[in-house]
């Protein structure tokens, strides 16, 4: 059953390209809450940024790889 016409493809895999788009608007989102979150539980804006660059950079490419395991599973779509 398709969802809204034309905000569902009809096939579970997406293009490279978008998935890295999607990964990385949604670690810049991630890294803002990061080092927010840091930033009032250390009280330094310079540790809360590296704290927050840090864990950003290793879940991107986490998130990247994560993102296209699931491409490749066809249940539920």
């Amino acid at each position: 059953m398709r969802g809204v016409t034309g905000l569902v493809s009809r096939s579970p895999h997406q293009a490279r390209v978008r998935a890295v788009v999607k990964t990385l608007c949604y670690r810049v989102f991630m890294l803002l809450i990061t080092v927010t979150v840091a930033w009032a539980v250390v009280g330094d804006v310079t540790d809360a940024l590296n704290i927050g660059l840090v864990t950003n950079v290793v879940k991107t490419g986490t998130y990247y790889v994560y993102e296209r395991a699931w491409d490749r599973v066809s249940w539920g779509v």
